[in-house]
């Protein structure tokens, strides 16, 4: 089995920005805060970043875990 690098703090908040709002749809962001993930996200979801992203439009403030490679678990 071969060890996956994890992508960088800096694609990985390029990748939570990539993200419509949950809520109204749109693509900008006021606030976005990406750092690693817990151990048991790490353990549970496979997650390496945490993003907190607050909605420029409407407010809304969701979470998005992403995973080593890059791709997106979870968004609630």
């Amino acid at each position: 089995m071969r060890k996956i690098k994890k992508i960088s703090r800096e694609r990985a908040e390029r990748i939570a920005r990539g993200h419509a709002c949950e809520h109204c749809r749109e693509y900008s962001y006021k606030k976005v805060t990406v750092k690693e993930a817990a151990k048991e996200h790490q353990k549970e979801f496979n997650e390496a970043w945490h993003a907190t992203m607050t909605c420029g439009v409407c407010g809304h403030i969701q979470e998005m875990g992403i995973d080593p490679e890059g791709d997106v678990v979870y968004v609630g």
